[in-house]
């Protein structure tokens, strides 16, 4: 962990700062949590997580990678740009291949991964036993993002 806290994550004025690594609440996977920050002024402008290991489930519904830009700080692509960031440590992980899963009407989450360099792959229908299914959200767009190929 220490070892993941030590890696540099900034972009121009983003700098994703490590938070900790904990179970995620609904998938029980190791779970590294960052908030992202101005670089300047350290005001925070979202979250983003990145959830080690694979399963069918995280591959197929859940993804590896959550994220959350606030309302007043959307539209400058820190959603994407922290996706970027996060590669290294995605690699550090040993986690080369990164599923990005999101609503097919979330347009802005959707936009987000392609501009991180995921690309589509499927809409797949979430199983009416999984815990995605039974809060509100049926299907799940499925992006693959080689976490080895890029920005290496």
């Amino acid at each position: 962990m220490d070892d993941i806290a030590s890696i540099v994550l900034e972009d121009g004025e983003l700098r994703l700062q490590f938070v900790k690594l904990g179970p995620h609440p609904v998938h029980k996977a190791p779970t590294y949590y960052f908030r992202m920050l101005h670089r300047l002024t350290g005001e925070e402008m979202g979250g983003i997580n990145l959830r080690a290991g694979s399963s069918p489930h995280m591959e197929r519904y859940a993804g590896h990678i959550g994220y959350t830009v606030f309302p007043e700080h959307r539209g400058h692509r820190y959603a994407a740009r922290s996706v970027r960031l996060l590669l290294p440590v995605a690699r550090r992980l040993e986690l080369y291949v990164i599923w990005i899963t999101c609503d097919p009407e979330n347009v802005s989450s959707r936009r987000s991964a392609e501009l991180a360099g995921a690309v589509f792959v499927e809409i797949v229908d979430v199983p009416e036993d999984c815990v995605i299914y039974q809060s509100g959200h049926p299907r799940k767009c499925r992006y693959r993002l080689e976490a080895a190929a890029q920005f290496a």
